[in-house]
């Protein structure tokens, strides 16, 4: 670019921002930088204001903060706008097969029904297959609902991104599905853009989610958990899950037969970090479908609410802290690993190490060293943001279960 052309951009700059020194850079990656101080208090409208008036040029500011205080803003090449998504067959029929496994999930094969020994093969629970549409319709809309919630909100703020990716597993997971995704292909305004993405789905997803739990537990019965031996799984408690079953109920489940001598606080302590001793006996929730999906639907929406990277947690506590949110990921990891082995030191027994948790280790390796930094890294939420931001920190205390599952 040649030197009028900076002298030009550097006026428009110079209206929202003291400048203390310009340096030039490789048009390839930036193509002048400014430090300084921006003007004006309101530094969203600063950065609106400036990104208007370079337009013109093909140019997108970048607002940065150094680590002095001083502020950065660099003016580079303005990304490719990326070509409008293909018809959305994969996205369509993803979608209809997450719909079919889940179906097979939630099948409901009267007792008379099953052959004699027992199994049940695949084309016997095709037969069937309509009978899980309970399930189906209460785990699809929770996930579907989570994924609009952050659709919709890229479309609000013209952030290019995908319709809805569902993964089916009819096979692998208990739910029929590993879940759902959209990816975001534009960069977000700022903080205030990326943290309103990021929550839509959680908060949304819940407003179908505890409903779906609270009627599931309402219409399922109490019953014993099995005899020492029998094969089964036991659904782990979150504290909301706790008191949600202890308002349906009027007790905290399961109820063991005999608390082996230890306070119900000790117990419950125990119990609720390591799914140990099994209430064999004991009375239980024996889940409905429509309650299973619920709390599927609590878990799925507390591990995207783990606050590292580009989980929507993640997107959290960035706008709220910034760059300091990064200190948070050694702590999740080593709170993951201590999942892990609680349950061993709690009980004695290395047959209690829990492996669940070794697998978010790696996911969070995955994505919990990389974020999406908005093109404006300087505008803060404003009072109303860092309130909800707080709130939904809360909700992830709250909904976050130690020991999903417990096999007995």
């Amino acid at each position: 670019m040649s030197f009028p052309e900076i002298e030009i951009l550097t006026n428009y700059v110079s209206r929202i921002f003291r400048i203390e020194d310009v340096t030039m850079g490789d048009s390839k990656e930036w193509i002048v930088r400014y430090r300084g101080r921006i003007l004006v208090e309101d530094t969203a409208a600063a950065y609106d204001q400036l990104a208007e008036t370079v337009h013109q040029y093909n140019i997108t500011p970048l607002f940065r903060k150094a680590d002095d205080g001083k502020h950065i803003i660099f003016l580079v090449p303005s990304p490719v706008i990326p070509p409008p998504a293909a018809k959305p067959y994969v996205n369509l029929i993803l979608f209809i097969l997450t719909i079919f496994s889940a179906l097979l999930i939630g099948v409901d094969i009267p007792p008379d029904a099953i052959p004699a020994d027992g199994s049940i093969p695949i084309l016997f629970m095709l037969r069937h297959i309509v009978t899980g549409w309970p399930f189906a319709l209460s785990m699809m809309g929770i996930l579907f609902v989570h994924e609009m919630g952050h659709y919709i909100a890229c479309r609000i703020y013209k952030v290019p991104a995908t319709l809805p990716f569902f993964i089916p597993a009819p096979f692998i997971s208990p739910f029929g599905t590993l879940g759902a995704f959209i990816a975001m292909r534009g960069i977000p305004k700022n903080k205030r853009v990326l943290f309103d993405i990021g929550v839509a789905g959680p908060l949304a997803g819940l407003v179908i989610a505890v409903p779906v739990v609270l009627y599931g537990l309402s219409i399922s019965p109490l019953g014993p958990v099995g005899a020492h031996g029998g094969g089964g799984m036991l659904e782990g408690n979150s504290l909301f899950y706790l008191f949600s079953k202890y308002l349906i109920f009027h007790k905290f489940l399961p109820e063991p037969v005999s608390m082996g001598g230890l306070t119900p606080f000790v117990y419950w302590l125990q119990y609720f970090f390591s799914g140990q001793p099994i209430p064999y006996g004991g009375l239980d929730v024996q889940l409905d479908s429509v309650a299973w999906a619920g709390w599927g639907g609590l878990l799925v929406t507390a591990l995207n609410l783990v606050p590292v990277g580009t989980l929507d947690g993640g997107h959290v506590v960035y706008g709220l802290f910034g760059e300091k949110a990064r200190k948070i990921f050694p702590v999740a990891i080593g709170t993951l690993l201590a999942l892990s082995v609680l349950p061993v030191l709690l009980t004695f027994s290395p047959a209690a190490f829990n492996f669940s948790w070794l697998l978010w280790v790696f996911i969070l390796f995955w994505l919990g060293n990389v974020r999406t930094q908005p093109l404006d890294d300087i505008t803060p939420l404003d009072t109303r943001r860092r309130v909800l931001g707080f709130i939904v920190l809360v909700i992830f205390f709250l909904i976050f279960t130690p020991i999903p599952l417990v096999s007995y």
